[in-house]
């Protein structure tokens, strides 16, 4: 059975916090804070001297009246439990009561003033429908505060509906505040977004202050990409954020510096521990990264980078060729690059295999600190074979007294292939040759430019 189906008193969740104007300012983002109210028939219920439902209005409104002075910012409020009786249950009843709008604080207030507990708490439902709350904002911190005395009574999954809205971008987890909450059912509060539990009122104002610092701020994140001498200038790198826990991506994005020459600054979920993948060649990872709430974090990885660019002299016959990178020492490709193509690398000692033919290994090419390593490679020749009849056959190159074979070739009329400058032998035998004794052999060098036609009819 849920957790939340389990009848049990409900606790009271409250969000109150005292700030001033000049305190909390966003003037690069807009952030909308929509209130999920709980007007629900328990909310008449007692909480020391006064009514739940008139502390949780007494509170809410001194907050409405902070947030309405606070630039940049906007408020909406939805209510539940508050349109139809507690029997028979109404799961349905929630709704949108003020829309996000500058200078809506009057409308939030009195509509606080003149509804009353009446129904039931459908929670994941309200959740649900709060996602259609929040206009499309290019620009915009999307946050929700749920104020409540219970947990789910309908048959709703909060903690589903909740995942659901965050895994789609439409707001952040709501921000949720307790009061007197079993640890046992803490989990339940969890799981739909950041839970705080306050047991006495005179707890409040820390823990509020503290949720509208979150609220308003957020919780930001700088991402330092380490040279050699330890300082954050590497940039224009991929990096991805991984939810560790379950292997889930939660977000994309490239590294930016900002026009002070700075990382630039992102918010970020604190509730997550982060895996990071920083793209460059070979990747980074950095692991078990926890986000500290309400604050400026710092991740930091090392990722000094140089150049690596493979060049041909003198002519640009093997353009688009690739070539093979691996670490030295290591067979483990890390990419593949294409020559007279300048890419980013990781600091350190790289072994190349170049896909001519034949292969050139060029071993312990080093790449340092913010420099270009150029490999030239010879150009070259082109040799255009003209066979007289279909067959088999293959090229051999001559290294002192072996060979090793550079390319099979099944005999057309014209072969035309680059060849790197050296010694070759050509080793074929014509179709309709039924006998290994007539295989033929033709000697032959290549010389960097040039062209040169070995004609076998």
């Amino acid at each position: 059975m849920s957790i939340f189906k389990i009848n049990l008193r409900k606790i009271l969740i409250l969000i109150f916090f005292l700030i001033s104007v000049n305190s909390i300012s966003n003037a690069q983002t807009k952030t909308r804070i929509l209130f999920i109210f709980d007007e629900s028939n328990s909310m008449t219920g007692f909480w020391e001297n006064r009514t739940k439902i008139d502390v949780a209005k007494e509170l809410l409104i001194k907050m409405v009246d902070s947030l309405s002075k606070i630039k940049n910012v906007e408020l909406a409020l939805r209510m539940y439990g508050h349109q139809s009786p507690v029997t028979p249950q109404d799961c349905n009843d929630t709704q949108l009561e003020v829309a996000f709008a500058p200078g809506n604080s009057e409308k939030i207030k009195m509509k606080l003033r003149t509804t009353m507990p009446r129904g039931t708490t459908p929670i994941a439902r309200s959740l649900e429908e709060c996602a259609d709350d929040f206009p499309a904002c290019k620009n915009c911190r999307n946050v929700i505060i749920l104020i409540t005395d219970g947990i789910e009574a309908c048959d709703g999954d909060p903690c589903a509906v909740a995942l659901g809205l965050y895994t789609k971008g439409i707001t952040l987890k709501p921000f949720i505040i307790g009061m007197g909450l079993d640890v046992q059912f803490k989990d339940a509060f969890d799981c739909i977004g950041q839970y705080y539990n306050a047991t006495k009122q005179d707890e409040f104002e820390k823990i509020m202050k503290d949720v509208v610092t979150k609220a308003i701020m957020g919780t930001t994140c700088q991402i330092n990409l380490l040279n050699t001498e330890k300082l954050p200038k590497e940039t224009n790198v991929n990096i991805t954020l991984i939810n560790q826990k379950n292997n889930s991506t939660y977000t994309n994005f490239i590294h930016t510096l900002n026009y002070k020459g700075f990382p630039d600054t992102v918010s970020i979920d604190e509730s997550i521990v982060y895996k990071m993948i920083v793209h460059t060649i070979p990747e980074v990872i950095v692991e078990n990264i926890n986000i500290k709430s309400g604050q400026h974090n710092v991740i930091s990885a090392y990722t000094p980078q140089g150049k690596l660019n493979v060049i041909q002299s003198n002519g640009l016959e093997l353009k688009g060729i690739n070539f093979i990178v691996r670490k030295a020492g290591n067979l483990e490709t890390i990419n593949i690059q294409e020559i007279f193509d300048p890419q980013n690398y990781i600091t350190g000692k790289y072994d190349l295999e170049i896909l001519t033919y034949p292969r050139t290994i060029i071993k312990n090419v080093i790449i340092s600190q913010s420099n270009t390593t150029t490999v030239k490679i010879d150009q070259p020749g082109l040799v255009n074979i003209l066979f007289p009849k279909q067959g088999y056959g293959g090229i051999f190159k001559i290294e002192e007294k072996n060979t090793f074979l550079v390319k099979n070739i099944d005999m057309l009329l014209t072969e035309n292939i680059y060849l790197q400058p050296g010694n070759y032998v050509l080793v074929y035998r014509e179709k309709q040759a039924n006998l290994t004794g007539y295989s033929k052999e033709k000697y032959f060098s290549v010389r960097s430019g040039l062209t040169q036609i070995i004609n076998l009819k």
